[in-house]
């Protein structure tokens, strides 16, 4: 996917990586680069609803779920809010 876009497009992309990993983290492996990748399957879709959205809601909501549904950890709302206005303001410096 990230090939195909444009590249202001594909700046937001690598930066939503960096931020998945390094941010959002929410089973703390970001002090390891060997699990490098463990987020990236979460990536096409947080970039997806960036770029549909001026709100950071719909990825406030998808990393809940990723969360709680798919990982079985505590929800953390305001550490995915935190994190998906991260992303929409990255997204507006960009000018997306």
């Amino acid at each position: 996917m990230a090939k195909e876009l444009p590249p202001d497009q594909l700046e937001l992309y690598k930066r939503i990586d960096e931020i998945l990993f390094y941010k959002w983290d929410p089973i703390g492996i970001s002090g390891s680069d060997w699990a490098r990748n463990e987020y990236h399957s979460y990536l096409p879709r947080v970039f997806s609803y960036a770029m549909q959205s001026v709100s950071p809601e719909s990825i406030t909501m998808y990393l809940g779920v990723v969360t709680t549904e798919n990982m079985g950890l505590s929800l953390a709302r305001k550490h995915d809010q935190t994190i998906a206005e991260l992303i929409m303001a990255i997204k507006k410096g960009l000018g997306l």
